[in-house]
């Protein structure tokens, strides 16, 4: 069972986590050649409402490491999108993976 999504407000940043179909703690695929030998999770999707401006906080990196980063958008793509060294598909700004009710 999925946990509830949290929507929290600081100022102009909107911090969600839950996002195009992933919440916090979901594998994700980060585009760029070294991330994507890389492990990562899903933290949060975070806004800026003053200058519309959005980002995606991730954590992970080498094997045992959970350092927190953050990427564009278009940079995230599903855990299944790896195939090799490769990325197929659509980044999750381009095709969330919203459930079908």
């Amino acid at each position: 069972m999925k946990k509830r999504p949290s929507v929290t407000r600081q100022g102009n940043l909107v911090r969600t986590t839950n996002w195009a179909g992933v919440t916090a703690g979901d594998p994700i695929v980060i585009d760029g050649a070294k991330e994507r030998r890389q492990n990562w999770v899903f933290v949060a999707h975070v806004l800026n409402v003053a200058t519309n401006e959005e980002w995606i906080e991730v954590r992970g990196g080498r094997s045992g490491e959970m350092k927190g980063r953050s990427f564009r958008p278009e940079m995230i793509y599903p855990s299944g999108a790896k195939k090799g060294s490769r990325l197929v598909g659509l980044s999750l700004a381009d095709a969330p993976q919203l459930p079908i009710h």
